[in-house]
C-alpha cells in the first residue's frame, strides 16, 4: 500500500477504535445531495492518479481522489471517454464522488449507469481493513458484483481507494436534431426512434421544445436524421444538462430529480431526460405524494420531507444488514442518506 493509503487506513481504524464519527470529504461538489455531516473529516482528495490505463483493453484503474477532468482528458487523448457521463459539477469534481453519488448523465439511460461500469473497487471498510472486490477486466465476478455496492452508497459502506471502470470509444459523429413539441408528443417521438434501433444517445425536453442526440458512424447518423423529425444541430443542450446547469434548474430554489416509468413522465417537470425516465421539478411540492412509480430525491431546497425515497421496510432491513458487515460500529458517513444509516 502507499503512504497516503496506509495513512486513510490508520485514521479509520482509530475512529473505529475510538467509535468516533467520520464524515469522508474530497472535492465537495456534490455535499448539496444527501443530509450534511458535521463528523470528524476524513479527507481523500490527496489520494489521487491514474494507477493503470490499458486503452487497448478498454479498462483504466483510478484513485477516488482523481479529478474527473483529469481521468477525462487522459482518456479522451485516446479517444475514449466514461460512457456514463458523470455529472462535473466543477473543477473539484473526483471519481470517488462521481461512484459514491452514483449519478449518470444525459447517456446513462442508452449506455448504462456508473454501476454497469464498474469492475472493480478497492474499499477501507469500517473497522479499517482494506479490501479488494471485482477485478480489472470485463469478465472476473462469480456471483454477485461487490464493488458495484459502493455507487450510490454514499460512502455508507467504505472508505473508496480506487475503483477500475470499462471505457468505450467516443463516437466518430454526433448531431442532435431539435424540434417543437409539447411533453407528451416529444416523449412518444423518443419512443419511436428507439423502435426503430436509430443510434439515440441523448434525449431531453425543455421549454417546449424537444432534443434527440445522434452518436456514431456517418450512415448511422444519416439514416437517423433521415428517420427523425425535426432541425439538425451540432449545438446541443448536454453539457448544461449533464452538470445541471441548463436555464430550466439552475438557480432554482427547490429542485427534485423523478426516477419514473416512461410511462409516468410528470407534467409538471421542467426538464425531462432519459426516454421519459428522469424528470426534474423546481416547485416546492413534494412530489412523492403523487407518483404512480419510481422515486423522488430532493437536490436543493428546505422540506419537511426526507431527503432521499423512503425504504420499503424490506429493503431497509437488507441496508441495515450490509451497514453491519461493512461499518459495525456506524462510523462512515453515519445519517448521510438515512438515520439509521
Amino acid at each position: 500500500m502507499s503512504d497516503q493509503t496506509d495513512a486513510l487506513v490508520a485514521g479509520v481504524k482509530r475512529a473505529f477504535a475510538a467509535k468516533r464519527r467520520l464524515s469522508i470529504v474530497a472535492g465537495a461538489t456534490r455535499d448539496f445531495l444527501g443530509y450534511p455531516m458535521n463528523d470528524e473529516p476524513l479527507n481523500v482528495a490527496s489520494h489521487r492518479g491514474i494507477i493503470s490505463y490499458e486503452p487497448q483493453e478498454l479498462v483504466v484503474r483510478v484513485r477516488a481522489g482523481t479529478p474527473l477532468c483529469e481521468l477525462e482528458e487522459t482518456l479522451a487523448d485516446a479517444g475514449q471517454m466514461l460512457a456514463f457521463e458523470p455529472p462535473r459539477m466543477g473543477a473539484a469534481s473526483t471519481i470517488g464522488g462521481c461512484v459514491a453519488t452514483g449519478l449518470s448523465g444525459p447517456r446513462r439511460a442508452y449506455a448504462g449507469s456508473v454501476r454497469d461500469f464498474m469492475l472493480g473497487a478497492t474499499i477501507i471498510d469500517g473497522q479499517g481493513r482494506c479490501l479488494s472486490f471485482g477485478g480489472q477486466v470485463m469478465k472476473n465476478v462469480a456471483g454477485y458484483d461487490v464493488s458495484r455496492l459502493m455507487a450510490g452508497a454514499m460512502g455508507t459502506l467504505g472508505v473508496i481507494l480506487d475503483v477500475s471502470f470499462k471505457v468505450l470509444p467516443m463516437p466518430a459523429r454526433e448531431v442532435t436534431i431539435v424540434r417543437t413539441a409539447p411533453l407528451a408528443d416529444a416523449v412518444g417521438h423518443w419512443r419511436d426512434a428507439a423502435r426503430r434501433f436509430l443510434p439515440v444517445t441523448a434525449t431531453a425536453w425543455t421549454g417546449g421544445r424537444s432534443y434527440v442526440r445522434l452518436a456514431g458512424d456517418g450512415a448511422a447518423i444519416d439514416e437517423g436524421v433521415d428517420a427523425i423529425e425535426g432541425d439538425v444541430t451540432t449545438d446541443g443542450p448536454w453539457d448544461l444538462v449533464r452538470d445541471q446547469r441548463h436555464p430550466a434548474v439552475v438557480g432554482a430554489e427547490h429542485l427534485w430529480r423523478l426516477s419514473v416509468a416512461k410511462n409516468d413522465v410528470d407534467p409538471l417537470s421542467v426538464l425531462v431526460e432519459w426516454g421519459g425516465a428522469q424528470c426534474w421539478r423546481t416547485d416546492g411540492a413534494d412530489p412523492r405524494a403523487s407518483l404512480e412509480s419510481g422515486h423522488a430525491t430532493r437536490f436543493r431546497g428546505e422540506s419537511d420531507a426526507e431527503r432521499f425515497q423512503p425504504l420499503a421496510p424490506v429493503v431497509q432491513r437488507l441496508h441495515q444488514r450490509l451497514k453491519d458487515k461493512f461499518d459495525p460500529a456506524r462510523i462512515l458517513n453515519a445519517g448521510r442518506m438515512y438515520p439509521d444509516l
